[in-house]
């Protein structure tokens, strides 16, 4: 029997309806204001009708803000972060559930205490292995130098500083942040839910560990990878502080940290309406990931497969 309570009901919508208005309010000022020209946006209080200058403002942003380049980087550096935390989570929930080996539990703990670390607390010793991959070796390379084993190696004597730099690099902008916990977290705990019979029948039938991995727990494990997909798209989509810091060729810069060519300096006009159809554009591919997915999103994160 449903039970019916209309003042309930109208209080849950009025509640709803407020929250939507606060959620959606700068998106909405945003649109408005990105249809504008600049001296009715320099009006206060900016008219919330509006014009007709929307193609306008975002071919000026487009051009000014380089952003043709910026999307591509962004897209490249969003999905490889994707791939790749995806990628590395699901071998390593499959290690620390399906094999047997001595230390895997603190393996998994080591893994999941990274979660109480933020990134801007690893930020300095990330950034030192990315200017020179190389770093720690070098000074194993000056002993064995010293000690004259790399020319009895190579055939003569050569003294050389190991540098392997990745800035300025999609391999920089991807590699340090493919590792995650959450995901290995969520992968593992899934993991535990699959029936052990399945991988006894696997193991009668002859099937390898990656066999039974591949045709068996992929399968299963497709609608947690599309909510992980979603989540892990926007996260790499949104990266601000490490392109930041890795990133110093324009070529190489992502759509966000492009943005800041169209935000005005102190002694310039501020264009805030082609700065706002600027954050517009960069907004658009995550929000369309999020439309396209939303069914297997939702489902991942209530639904998994049995």
């Amino acid at each position: 029997m449903i039970e019916k309570t209309p003042i309930l009901d109208t209080l849950t919508y009025i509640f709803l309806i407020i929250g939507i208005l606060i959620v959606g309010f700068p998106i909405i000022y945003a649109l408005i204001a990105a249809t504008l020209p600049i001296h009715e946006v320099s009006m206060v209080p900016m008219p919330l009708v509006p014009g007709n200058q929307l193609l306008v403002n975002i071919k000026t942003a487009w051009i000014n803000g380089n952003l043709g380049t910026n999307l591509l980087n962004s897209f490249i550096m969003a999905s490889g972060i994707t791939i790749g935390k995806i990628t590395i989570s699901l071998l390593g929930a499959f290690s620390i559930v399906y094999f047997d080996y001595r230390f895997r539990t603190v393996a998994f703990v080591s893994v999941f205490c990274t979660l109480m670390l933020p990134v801007e607390v690893r930020i300095l010793p990330t950034y030192e292995m990315a200017a020179n991959i190389m770093g720690p070796f070098q000074g194993l390379w000056d002993i064995l130098h010293l000690n004259g084993i790399v020319g009895w190696i190579v055939g003569h004597d050569i003294d050389v500083r190991l540098d392997w730099s990745l800035l300025d690099s999609y391999t920089g902008l991807i590699m340090p942040l493919v590792a995650s916990a959450t995901c290995t977290f969520l992968f593992r705990q899934f993991f535990l839910t699959v029936p052990e019979e399945l991988c006894e029948a696997a193991k009668m039938d002859g099937a390898s560990a990656m066999t039974f991995f591949r045709k068996i727990l992929l399968p299963l494990s497709k609608t947690n990878i599309a909510a992980l997909v979603v989540i892990e798209f926007v996260y790499g989509w949104n990266q601000y502080l490490w392109p930041l810091l890795i990133t110093t060729n324009p070529k190489m810069m992502t759509a966000v940290i492009g943005l800041q060519n169209l935000i005005p300096a102190a002694d310039d006009v501020p264009y805030w309406n082609v700065a706002l159809a600027g954050a517009l554009i960069v907004m658009l591919p995550p929000v369309l990931v999020v439309l396209f997915m939303q069914q297997w999103f939702v489902k991942g994160l209530v639904e998994p497969e049995k």
